[in-house]
C-alpha cells in the first residue's frame, strides 16, 4: 500500500480487512501496529511533519479501504469545525495508543503483553500471521510459541 521512505498524504479508513504498519530494524521486519474494521490507518508522524516515514503500510487481508487525501481533509476541517474536532480526537487516540504501546514494552513482560493482546484483541490472533504478532509483541516466534503453549 505504502512503502518506507514515502510521505504520508492520505488517511485510510478500513471498512473491511486487516493492515499493519511496519518498519525494518537491523534487517528485521518489525510490526508497529495493526488496524482493522472501523479503524483508521495512517503514519501520523509523516502526515503531521510532511517528512518521509521510515514505516510502511501493508494490507494483510483482502480489504475495503476509503482513502481521504490529507489536503481534502484539511479543506473539510476548515469548512466544518465539528469535523475538525472529530479528527483531533482521532489523532489524540493515536497518541494515547502510541504511549500505551511504548509503556507496554517498557514495563510489561512478554507474557503480560501477550495476555493483554489476548484480552483486548483476541480476533487479531486468529487473523494475523504469528510472525507479525510476535514482532508486534517484541519477541521471537519461538518465544511466542512457548508463551502460547503455557496457556
Amino acid at each position: 500500500m505504502q512503502s518506507t521512505g514515502g510521505t504520508c498524504k492520505n488517511i485510510y479508513f478500513i471498512n473491511k480487512g486487516l493492515a499493519r504498519i511496519y518498519y525494518f530494524h537491523g534487517g528485521t521486519d518489525v510490526t508497529d501496529s495493526f488496524s482493522y474494521e472501523n479503524g483508521c490507518l495512517l503514519r501520523v508522524e509523516s502526515l503531521i511533519t510532511g517528512k518521509p516515514s521510515k514505516k510502511a503500510i501493508e494490507m494483510i487481508e483482502d480489504s475495503e479501504v476509503i482513502c481521504i487525501p490529507s489536503a481534502a481533509l484539511n479543506q473539510l476541517n476548515a469548512k466544518y469545525p465539528d469535523l475538525d474536532n472529530v479528527f483531533r480526537r482521532v489523532f489524540q487516540n493515536c497518541y494515547v495508543d502510541l504511549v500505551n504501546r511504548i509503556e507496554s514494552i517498557q514495563f510489561h513482560t512478554a507474557d503480560e503483553r501477550y495476555a493483554a493482546l489476548l484480552n483486548e484483541r483476541p480476533d487479531l490472533l486468529k487473523r494475523a500471521p504469528l510472525k507479525f504478532i510476535a514482532s508486534y509483541l517484541g519477541i521471537t516466534q519461538t518465544s511466542l510459541s512457548r508463551i502460547r503453549h503455557k496457556r
